[in-house]
């Protein structure tokens, strides 16, 4: 047990946090006649180690991701999920929603198409909220830095969230929320070739590239922000405002991180420094929900979708589930950590 212990720590460290690359990091800087525990020089390894990490992350994760994500085009999962029925549907929405795109803006596309095409409000709904909250990415880059119970209860309640936030939009029937031109719909069953091993690691790359250009910015101004945070805040002040003396520090994290935008590997630096600041747990991850899920770009295009009073629900429940899961983990913090 105790070889597993430390075979497993060795991989969350060295492979998943890549310490070897901040040691490195360290070493040159070092070298290079700049003092790695000063304010500047520790700015400039925070920036340059979890820069290279995020984007080594993201290369490998988005192509393994957008390759198991190749075997499911949107007509093939609108006719995965018109086999389900009640609450099955709402499910298998959620867990489809953990192998599209990262970013909330790029999922909306496909929430349109599914409402579209006839699929139930409720079900769209869950695979809306999934998608952006949930991905297989978001779970790898948790365990870098959380371990991997966090990872793993993070996405469990994720799900949760986007299965109960489905239904319960389903039960209020809000159809005629919808805007018309997306209610009239169209077929998506548009016949699809079949993809060889190739074609699939072609598309694969392409993901790669497409969003590695779209979500280098935010990567680095995370990573800026971090460095900040890391290096230059005094830890009281973090304490002070969202560690255990502030009891609304998960609600004040989640309604700062809902106007921002940005995908899970900008957000990743800035919970990081913020953690070792000594922001409690359920803080942090409640301010990556919030970012990732109802970011102030996304939710305009949503509005083009969906009428004022279905977008409001929709963040009020999915603000209502940040927040419990956040205090959640603040509860739990000192048993999974």
């Amino acid at each position: 047990m105790e070889t597993v212990k430390t075979t497993w720590d060795f991989f969350q460290t060295e492979v998943l946090g890549m310490g070897w690359l901040n040691r490195l990091v360290a070493f040159i800087l070092n070298a290079c006649g700049l003092d790695t525990s000063s304010r500047i020089g520790g700015s400039i390894q925070f920036f340059i180690y979890d820069t290279i990490k995020i984007m080594i992350l993201l290369g490998v994760l988005i192509l393994i991701i957008s390759y198991i994500q190749s075997y499911f085009p949107p007509e093939r999962t609108k006719r995965i999920l018109g086999r389900f029925q009640g609450i099955w549907a709402n499910i298998i929405a959620a867990l489809l929603g953990t192998v599209t795109p990262f970013c909330s803006c790029s999922s909306i596309p496909l929430f349109i198409g599914f409402t579209s095409a006839g699929l139930p409000l409720g079900v769209t709904f869950s695979f809306l909220i999934s998608s952006p909250m949930v991905d297989l990415g978001s779970l790898v880059l948790l365990m870098s830095i959380f371990g991997w119970k966090v990872a793993v209860l993070y996405v469990i309640l994720g799900l949760i969230i986007a299965v109960i936030g489905g239904t319960l939009i389903e039960k209020l029937r809000l159809d005629d929320q919808v805007e018309e031109y997306i209610r009239i719909g169209h077929d998506m069953d548009v016949p699809q070739e079949e993809l060889h091993f190739k074609d699939r690691l072609r598309y694969a790359w392409e993901q790669v590239i497409q969003t590695v250009k779209k979500v280098t910015p935010y990567i680095l101004i995370g990573v800026g922000i971090g460095a900040i945070i890391h290096n230059w805040i005094p830890e009281h002040f973090i304490v002070n405002s969202l560690g255990d003396n502030n009891p609304f520090g998960v609600i004040l994290a989640t309604l700062v991180g809902i106007p921002m935008y940005a995908d899970i590997f900008g957000t990743i630096p800035i919970a990081e420094a913020l953690l070792s600041k000594g922001a409690l747990l359920g803080v942090v991850l409640s301010f990556m929900m919030a970012v990732t899920t109802l970011s102030l770009p996304s939710m305009i295009m949503l509005r083009k979708a969906v009428k004022p009073k279905l977008l409001g629900i929709f963040i009020a429940i999915c603000t209502g589930g940040i927040v419990i899961v956040g205090y959640f983990f603040n509860v739990m913090q000192y048993w999974i950590v």
